[in-house]
């Protein structure tokens, strides 16, 4: 089983997403059949059985097992990956292209470069999946609270100029079999539950105004 499997089928995404379908695949994190997912969820095993055989067509579960059950053969299944993300490839006429409206303030932009990153991500897993290699990547997932406007624009200036000196100290144009890496780094506002935000915190998270002159229109209308 893959830790994450990127849908760039349309079909399979369309099939992913229905809400029957999301729970099964969520179960079947560990082989089960479909007698003991119907009993599990509450629904009709014959159900149940439609959902898998329409899950195991579009390749987001597959058989690890079979078991007699008297006159009846019983299939176990388990679902391909542990996550799934829908690559925007399976959404082709909405998917955003990063090249339209290269902004560093753009909500928009940052979205379709975060599309791409999927995009990207789901072809070379798929590519190291076959080649039976690994894939080498590295993360940074950091949360950051700015006490004003000034600071966040401040810190994103800073940023910008410390990642552009590093890339350029080790970026070897001329290097021969060096491979090209993308690097991405985005800043953006957390999602939070508001119901579980204390009130100072939903007033230090809506110091974003439309008189900050680093604040696009897009990001003042969703303030």
């Amino acid at each position: 089983m893959l830790d994450v499997a990127v849908i760039e089928d349309a079909a399979a995404a369309e099939v992913s997403l229905d809400p029957v379908r999301t729970r099964l695949l969520a179960e079947l994190a560990e082989p089960a059949s479909a007698t003991g997912l119907a009993a599990r969820l509450g629904l009709p095993r014959q159900k149940v059985n439609y959902h898998l055989r329409t899950l195991e067509q579009h390749g987001l579960i597959e058989l690890v097992a079979e078991r007699r059950k008297g006159n009846a053969t019983e299939r176990v299944m388990v679902a391909t990956a542990a996550s799934y993300v829908i690559s925007p490839t399976a959404l082709t006429a909405v998917a955003p292209d990063p090249v339209d409206s290269p902004d560093q303030l753009s909500a928009r932009w940052l979205l379709a470069v975060a599309a791409r990153v999927v995009t990207d991500l789901g072809t070379l897993i798929s590519r190291a999946a076959r080649a039976r290699k690994r894939l080498s990547t590295f993360t940074i997932d950091a949360e950051v609270r700015f006490a004003s406007a000034a600071d966040r624009a401040a810190f994103a200036r800073e940023l910008a100029d410390t990642v552009t000196a590093l890339a350029g100290r080790y970026h070897s144009p001329a290097a021969d079999g060096a491979r090209e890496h993308r690097l991405v780094v985005a800043v953006y506002p957390k999602v939070t539950d508001p119901r579980k935000t204390p009130d100072h915190a939903k007033t230090a998270d809506n110091l974003k105004t439309a008189d900050d002159p680093k604040v696009t229109d897009e990001e003042s209308e969703a303030s």
